[in-house]
């Protein structure tokens, strides 16, 4: 299993959601979180656990 990480952009695209939403579910603990890549700004995910939401979301 590769291990990628995913910017922000990939995460909509994989989930359909827009960029507020996922920062309100991450709040709300609901999501995963991002994780801090090199410089203060640049965050991703691991693409892994956005599958593995996507997956749940699909079995409620």
């Amino acid at each position: 299993m590769t291990r990628r990480i995913v910017r922000l952009k990939e995460v909509q695209r994989m989930t359909g959601l827009s960029r507020s939403t996922i920062y309100s579910l991450i709040a709300k603990g609901n999501f995963p979180k991002q994780i801090r890549l090199t410089g203060s700004r640049s965050i991703g995910w691991h693409e892994q656990a956005v599958i593995h939401w996507i997956e749940s979301r699909q079995q409620t």
